[in-house]
């Protein structure tokens, strides 16, 4: 199709089709479609309570509250309180989850679980045997259900359902990667290939297009959207990253429950916000970041220029002192220190935020 492809965790991965400023917008304004087949799909099943205690266990978030056809966003943390991973857990039943990590790490994930395994149990790692099709944007839910011929509208926001689709059962979840309303789609490998044709033909008439990791970047740091390796590492609590949301407290501890639980009630030394600049420029990961009396309070982790607020903006790891909003810091850039602005609240006010 024209794409630019870039090595990308051990994969050849579309950085753009058209333009990555188009894609951005054309997924706020109509819709995209992302092949997101390179990541993890882990599988955990075994009897109900073992696979409770396990789950409980290995990840900060409540498993124990989810119901079924529920996705929990939620992260596999180690013992000194760090992620493994940030991932989504669909519950099925008592006795069936599945867990989607990130392309980089699924292979970590699967053995950090299988080390903590205890009584009947099961981590499969499946993830070479299922596709994954991200079809984002406000006209995401008319162009799919177009496609089924079937009204969409029961699968809630972190909801996922199970279907049958040209004669093998397929799970649709309204989940996504860019703060846009939109389904999480998981099929066989050559379904997976069938399926992307089908969405973009039919979802011409809606203004449906490819869309590459690029803007699948400028998408997520918009809606504020942590990544692995920028936001989130072995070293930083949840809390550190900004994802405390999904930080709690268990009557069994969990890994690295201690000094986790502890930068959520005490609050942690530094955090991750975001961070715009007021100044001519453009944001990148690994600038360094002052103070206005030179004191330098942290780093940038992530940046880019915004295709829709059309400034440069992105994410912080700052001192807590200084992670307050509308807090004047300055980034270097260039040897050049720009002004710029903590902000705590929303960059964009996607349409995911009408479907919760």
């Amino acid at each position: 199709m024209g794409a630019k492809m870039v090595p990308f965790g051990g994969w050849d991965m579309p950085v753009q089709y058209t333009g990555i400023i188009q894609e951005h917008l054309t997924t706020r304004s109509n819709a995209g479609l992302f092949d997101v087949s390179h990541m993890g799909e882990i599988f955990v099943t075994g009897d109900a309570k073992d696979v409770l205690e396990f789950l409980e266990l290995v990840t900060c978030n409540t498993i124990s509250s989810m119901k079924e056809g529920q996705v929990q966003y939620n992260a596999v943390v180690n013992e000194n309180g760090g992620l493994v991973d940030d991932i989504t857990v669909y519950k099925f039943n008592d006795t069936k989850y599945m867990i989607c990590s990130n392309a980089s790490n699924y292979e970590a994930v699967t053995k950090h679980l299988q080390t903590y395994v205890k009584g009947n149990v099961t981590v499969a790692n499946e993830s070479k045997n299922w596709h994954q099709i991200a079809l984002q944007g406000p006209k995401a839910d008319e162009i799919f259900a177009k496609y089924l011929g079937k009204d969409l509208s029961s699968i809630l926001y972190y909801h996922f359902s199970e279907m049958n689709w040209k004669g093998e059962t397929i799970i649709v979840s309204r989940t996504g990667y860019t703060g846009e309303d939109g389904f999480e789609i998981y099929t066989s490998n050559s379904l997976g290939v069938t399926l992307w044709k089908d969405l973009l033909e039919i979802g011409k008439e809606f203004g449906l297009v490819p869309v590459g990791l690029g803007a699948r970047d400028t998408l997520r740091l918009e809606a504020k959207y942590p990544l692995y390796g920028h936001e989130l590492n072995a070293e930083w609590t949840p809390v550190e990253s900004g994802i405390n949301f999904i930080v709690k407290e268990k009557s069994k501890p969990y890994l690295g429950y201690d000094r986790i639980i502890a930068d959520k009630k005490n609050g942690p030394k530094s955090k991750v916000v975001g961070i715009r600049l007021m100044e001519p420029g453009v944001l990148r990961e690994n600038f360094p970041i002052f103070s206005g009396d030179g004191k330098e309070i942290g780093k940038s982790t992530s940046g880019t220029h915004s295709p829709s607020r059309k400034e440069s903006l992105g994410l912080a790891i700052l001192q807590t002192e200084f992670a307050k909003n509308q807090t004047e810091v300055f980034v270097e850039i260039r040897g050049q220190k720009k002004l710029a602005k903590v902000e705590t609240g929303a960059f964009i006010q996607g349409s995911v935020r009408n479907n919760r």
